[in-house]
Order: C-alpha cells, then sequence, then structure tokens
C-alpha cells in the first residue's frame, strides 16, 4: 500500500513539473530573455514582495538587470511566467501595443476578490466601462466636485487635525481620501456610515496582492470576506439609488454612481448593476489607497523648510483671495503649479503604484528576445523614475523637474500610459491639491522618525505611518 502511495505520488509530481515548464522550455523558446524561474508555483514571489515588505522594493529588479546585464528578464512571479521589461522603451513599447500585442491582466487573486467580474462582464460590458469611466472623471465633470472636496477637507482637519500636538499622516490621510471617495461616488458623508466600510476595505487592499492562501486568517482570506460585505452593502445602495432616481429623489449628476446608472451605450443599453458594484468597488480602492500614499510622500518632503515654503507661499496667495466661507474652485486649482510639481516629485521618488502586469496576446518579439504568448509581462515605475539617464540625480528631491515641458516621454508614470494609463489622473491631481492646500495655511511640521523606512504592501507606505510633530500657524 505505501509503495502505491509513493508511485501515486512520484507520478503527480512529474504530471506537475511537466504541465509547470512546458512553456519555459529554452529549446522550445531559445530566444527567452535572460533569468530564472525560480521554485515551482512560486518562483520568485517571496522574494519579489518580501523586498517591498523591507523597504527595498527596487532591489529586486536592479539586483537582476545587473546580473543579467539586460533591462529585460525573465521570472516567475504571483503562480506565472513573467518578463520584467524595464525603461522608458520598454513603457513605449507596452503602453503603445495595448490591445494588439498585450493586454491588460491581474493575477488570479484579484479575479477571486472580484469574482463578480468573471459572472457579469463581457467584454463589451467592460469595454464600455472603459468608455464611460473617462466622461466621468474627466475635468469638466470633476469641476463640480471641488466644492465638495474642500467641504470634507475641513471637516477632515478640523476632526481629525487640529489641537493635536503630533499625527500619523498615514492613516488619517487614508481616513480623508476614502472619506472623499464614499461621498464623490457614491454620496455617503456621514463620518459613521463612512467608518463601517473603512475596516473592510482597508482588509480588501492589504489581501488583493498577497499569496492567494485561501485559509482562515490569511490576508488572503479576509480580502474574500471583506470583498463579499462591501459588494453587498454595495448593491443596497445601488437598488435603492435605482428607485430615487426612478421617483425624482436623487439627482442624475449627484455622484459617480448616479452618472453610471444613467451612462448607456450607442445601443440603448445600460450597465448592470453587479458590474456597477465592481466598478464603484474598485473606484473606492483605487481612489483612496493611491492617493493617500501620495499624500503621505507629499508630507515627507514638505517637512523640509526649503520645500515647504514656495509651496505656503502659493497656497496663502490662494487664501487670502478667498471671501470669509468661499470654497475653493477651479480658478484656484490651476493656480497651483508648484504646489502640483512638488506632487509629481514626491510621486516619482516613492510611486504609489509600483508598476502593473500585462498579458501577451500573440508571440512577439521585444529586444531580441522571444515573448510567448500567454506569458505576463510586468512594467516597473522606478525603472525609469530613479535612472539617472532619465532624471539626473534621482535620489534628489527637485520639482524643477516638472517646469516647461517637464519629463521626457515614458519615463514618469506613476498613472501608467497609453490606453490603460489611470482614468483617475485628474480626481487625485484635486483630491491632492486640495489635501495639501487645507494642510499647508494650517500647519507647519517636523518628522519625529527623519529616516523611516518605506514598505510597499501593496501600495508604498512609511513603515510607522510617517508619524510627525505639529506647529499650527497663528490666526
Amino acid at each position: 500500500m505505501e509503495l502505491l502511495y509513493l508511485s501515486v505520488l512520484l507520478l503527480i509530481i512529474v504530471i506537475f513539473f511537466i504541465l509547470f515548464y512546458r512553456h519555459m522550455s529554452p529549446s522550445m523558446n531559445p530566444n527567452l530573455p535572460p533569468g530564472r524561474m525560480g521554485y515551482p508555483v512560486i518562483g520568485e514571489s517571496l522574494e519579489f514582495l518580501s523586498t517591498g515588505k523591507k523597504g527595498h522594493p527596487e532591489k529586486f529588479i536592479y539586483e537582476r538587470i545587473k546580473k543579467y546585464s539586460s533591462q529585460v528578464f525573465k521570472t516567475s512571479i504571483i503562480g506565472e511566467p513573467t518578463v520584467m521589461i524595464c525603461g522608458s522603451a520598454s513603457n513605449k513599447f507596452l503602453f503603445s501595443n495595448e490591445n494588439k500585442l498585450v493586454m491588460s491582466w491581474w493575477p488570479n487573486n484579484v479575479n477571486k476578490v472580484f469574482p463578480t467580474s468573471l459572472e457579469t462582464s463581457s467584454k463589451e460590458e467592460a469595454l464600455k466601462m472603459r468608455k464611460i469611466l473617462p466622461q466621468l472623471l474627466n475635468p469638466q465633470a470633476l469641476q463640480r466636485y471641488i466644492g465638495t472636496m474642500d467641504t470634507i477637507a475641513q471637516r477632515h482637519f478640523a476632526s481629525d487635525w487640529e489641537n493635536k500636538t503630533q499625527v500619523a499622516v498615514y492613516p488619517l490621510a487614508k481616513r480623508y481620501t476614502f472619506w472623499l471617495a464614499c461621498c464623490l461616488f457614491i454620496s455617503v458623508e456621514d463620518p459613521n456610515h463612512v467608518a463601517k466600510f473603512a475596516e473592510p476595505f482597508n482588509l480588501l487592499a492589504s489581501g488583493i496582492i498577497s499569496m492567494p492562501i485561501d485559509l482562515p486568517g490569511t490576508p488572503f482570506n479576509r480580502a474574500i470576506k471583506a470583498s463579499k460585505f462591501i459588494r453587498k452593502e454595495l448593491l443596497k445602495i445601488i437598488k435603492q439609488r435605482k428607485l430615487d432616481l426612478a421617483e425624482g429623489k436623487a439627482s442624475t449628476t449627484q455622484d459617480i454612481l448616479s452618472r453610471m446608472l444613467m451612462s448607456c451605450d450607442e445601443n440603448g443599453q445600460y450597465i448592470g448593476e453587479h458590474n456597477i458594484a465592481d466598478k464603484i468597488l474598485g473606484l473606492l480602492i483605487a481612489g483612496h489607497d493611491t492617493a493617500s500614499s501620495a499624500c503621505t510622500s507629499i508630507v515627507k518632503y514638505l517637512a523640509d523648510p526649503n520645500i515647504y515654503q514656495r509651496v505656503y507661499q502659493e497656497q496663502m496667495e490662494i487664501a487670502k483671495s478667498k471671501s470669509p466661507g468661499e470654497l475653493l474652485n477651479w480658478r484656484d486649482m490651476e493656480k497651483m503649479k508648484y504646489s502640483w510639481n512638488v506632487a509629481c516629485e514626491a510621486m516619482r521618488l516613492a510611486p504609489p503604484v509600483r508598476g502593473a502586469f500585462r498579458e501577451a496576446i500573440n508571440d512577439f518579439i521585444f529586444n531580441g528576445f522571444s515573448i510567448p504568448k500567454g506569458w505576463k509581462l510586468y512594467w516597473s515605475a522606478s525603472s525609469t523614475h530613479m535612472d539617472p539617464k532619465c532624471f539626473p540625480e534621482p535620489e534628489k528631491f527637485d520639482a524643477s523637474r516638472f517646469e516647461g515641458k517637464g519629463p521626457a516621454p515614458y519615463t514618469y508614470v506613476p498613472f501608467g500610459g497609453g490606453p490603460r494609463m489611470c482614468p483617475g489622473v485628474e480626481y487625485a491631481r484635486l483630491e491632492i491639491l486640495v489635501f495639501m492646500h487645507n494642510l499647508v495655511k494650517r500647519f507647519k511640521w517636523d518628522k519625529i522618525i527623519p529616516n523611516e523606512k518605506i514598505v510597499v504592501d501593496p501600495m508604498a507606505f512609511p513603515a510607522k505611518g510617517l508619524p510627525i510633530r505639529l506647529y499650527p500657524h497663528q490666526s
């Protein structure tokens, strides 16, 4: 019996290795990029994820670029054979060949966390949403929400920052951006209602890019449970909103949800409730996790008095031009040019999203290497952001890099690029600038931990949350 068991186990192992290596064989793909695939199934995933958690997310890539003397190399991460392509030429190639040679791809654990995306969303439905989102998040559409952003920011700083001598920035930035997203996307403004969503969203965000082990207590398992809870709550809000719109109790333009419900394609087809729930879920995650990371990095660099002073002067000129109680508007946003340059430089040094995946939809050649159909490709923001050929003295903070024409194309990519560029770029710009305005006109500060480590899990954030000591301005 024991011999039979060992024979079956050996057969399973042999079959597994055949399946795992069948499309990675150098003899079948003699021109694959240099690199190694690591261990079966896990590949080099543990090292890829751990370098971010240890505060050196770029180490995995830089070590291999040096080792293989190539900005294109192969590996295996998150259970997938992957080619990492680095540099501005690689960015241009990927972003220019969207839906031609490559398409957007997410790890399987994302599909498990968002299962209705597979059940309800056809390609046509996804394309329909992709066309609608830029219309909902473009500058013209967002102008009407700037006053609301300012109101939420004022309430946030009054409740969470004022009358305190020190705070941890990252959790407060998350609270601000999540409150704002709930208000503008689904008109949930009451802090208690927002708090009901906050913890499940934190569990969801931290578990999306994790080892896909669905056992009780694992980050992945908690993310799945949080996703089910949030989706259920969102569907309640969506169903009630449809009734309110039908009865004239809600405005068709009051938030992103109403505009989604009222949007249809050229054939008069509306988006399904489950698809809207998934997209709102994705927007809420993207709308607060990446922006809170960016806001925290900005606060970190503004602790430097030389950087702070010019931002303060710009923002106070705007503040002094306002009458009592007057909220920020689009004209004010256009005046915050230096403040946005500072924000851009902070995101260059600490991009909220370190990179993203694509999938090869055809066999093709890049830089002389064969990229097999079905393989995944990963582009890295830091491969250009920290390249001295793209940004001289890359470790130095220098907001003047973004004056005039700014960086060369395909070198500055915190929001990606091409057809898959983040549609929320303008939304992020506005919420970040509103945050900066309300912060610097109230406080100066210094860092309690001068050289705090930045970790990535999955967003970039300071290991201790960036504690700072506050110095309120005198009225």
